[in-house]
């Protein structure tokens, strides 16, 4: 039998099983997030969103097959057209999709519909690979990063007239790959410089407090360098724009949607309208530190079972784990994660072409900013943007993006001496 058809490969058996010890208990959290001991139905009862995920879970395992029979090589030859199938897709949701809580996001007939922005997302990283991975491709040239940046922003944009904020977010996530091949990380920088004078302008009240203390920063870093003109004109550029983005603030704030108006104040302060804006995040903490060290038990969560939080089996699937397994449960799920986290840089880092490569840290950078920005929202860190916890929250659509995503990867790691060394 030719190696290429050989389905097992040389599979990496310790990212597989750390998929199916996530699956396998991210489906009966889904099962402990709905059950009602009044009823007593069975975790595989169709009737209940674990028992449909149970035959989400049986499609995977056809999906997986799938993958690792097709040769590696066909990952990278139709990754563009991959990547074209899905922008198409994305653009007819719009137009033809239906509506599921809020979100114009699904294609589908009757009950049946799937999410093409989770497929989205492993397309994307296979065209982004699949770019960067050609022959004259260099970081630094201000063509190929206007390339790149247009091939996460077409997905990116189309999801958004989804009115999908989330989902679209994660494509931020491609940054860290674009550091990882050598970008430099001044844009990061302005990122995260961006998000924290952002946050704090929200924090104080009285924003004359800010502008006086960049002000007396501004006139400390001047008198402790050299005072020398130019550097004088740029840190005093630099202050002006950050009090500019100070001002500008309210501005943006002002003009979002009422409901992303309210994820913004349940941030900064969910205790303000607990009953209001703050219900989902103050309901989630308190599920959450009712475990305390080691949890109420399985099937136990009593704010699981009087509906406290809501979407509890998608997007706060976290605070069943939180509630009922405590801090031990959540430090051994949370465990899991960063060892699958590890294990995808581990073997992006082996691989012999910088197109596996890129693909690699692609997966790995999709996956966590789900992972932390998921858990984020439920204590309360991050505003709540609807997005799923990988293998955990209930879905036919994410459980098979993520499958998907992972397993390209591990089909390409399989067959890593075959692919050309391009590095």
């Amino acid at each position: 039998m030719r190696r290429e058809e050989n389905i097992s490969g040389k599979l990496d058996w310790v990212a597989l099983l750390l998929f199916i010890a996530l699956t396998t208990l991210g489906w009966f959290n889904i099962y402990a997030s709905v059950y009602d001991d009044t009823v007593k139905q069975t975790i595989w009862d169709l009737s209940l969103s674990s028992g449909r995920q149970l035959l989400f879970m049986a499609a995977t395992v056809g999906i997986i097959l799938i993958i690792v029979i097709v040769d590696m090589r066909f990952y990278e030859t139709f990754a563009f057209l991959f990547y074209g199938l899905f922008l198409l897709l994305l653009t007819l949701v719009p137009i033809i999709g239906k509506e599921v809580g809020g979100n114009k996001a699904w294609l589908g007939i009757g009950s049946f519909g799937v999410q093409p922005s989770e497929f989205a997302k492993f397309a994307t990283a296979l065209a982004i690979a699949k770019y960067m991975g050609s022959v004259g491709f260099k970081m630094d040239n201000i063509r190929s990063q206007a390339v790149i940046f247009l091939i996460i922003s077409l997905p990116m944009g189309l999801i958004l007239l989804q009115k999908d904020f989330g989902t679209a977010m994660v494509f931020v996530a491609f940054m860290l790959v674009f550091f990882r091949e050598g970008m430099s990380p001044f844009l990061l920088i302005i990122g995260i410089s961006s998000a924290t004078i952002f946050i704090l302008t929200l924090l104080v009240p009285n924003q004359l407090y800010l502008h006086g203390a960049i002000l007396v920063l501004l006139a400390i870093i001047i008198f402790l360098g050299k005072r020398k003109l130019n550097r004088i004109l740029i840190l005093s550029a630099g202050a002006i724009v950050i009090m500019v983005v100070i001002e500008s603030v309210d501005y943006v704030v002002t003009r979002l949607k009422p409901h992303h108006q309210n994820r913004v104040k349940a941030l900064i302060n969910p205790d303000a309208d607990p009953l209001g804006f703050g219900w989902n995040v103050t309901q989630s903490k308190i599920a959450i530190g009712s475990g305390g060290f080691a949890g109420k038990g399985f099937l136990k969560g009593t704010q699981t079972k009087f509906d406290f939080v809501p979407e509890q089996s998608t997007d706060f699937i976290f605070c069943t784990i939180g509630e009922e397994h405590g801090w031990l449960g959540s430090v051994v799920i949370i465990s899991l994660f960063v060892a699958l986290l590890l294990r995808i840089i581990y073997i992006a880092e082996r691989q012999k072409s910088r197109f596996s490569r890129v693909y690699g840290y692609s997966v790995a950078s999709i996956i966590f900013f789900h992972f932390a920005t998921n858990i984020g929202m439920t204590i309360g860190l991050f505003p709540v943007i609807g997005i799923p916890l990988p293998f955990f929250s209930y879905g036919g659509s994410s459980l098979w993006g993520f499958t998907i995503l992972l397993f390209i990867l591990l089909k390409l790691d399989a067959h890593r001496g075959e692919m050309l060394q391009r590095v």
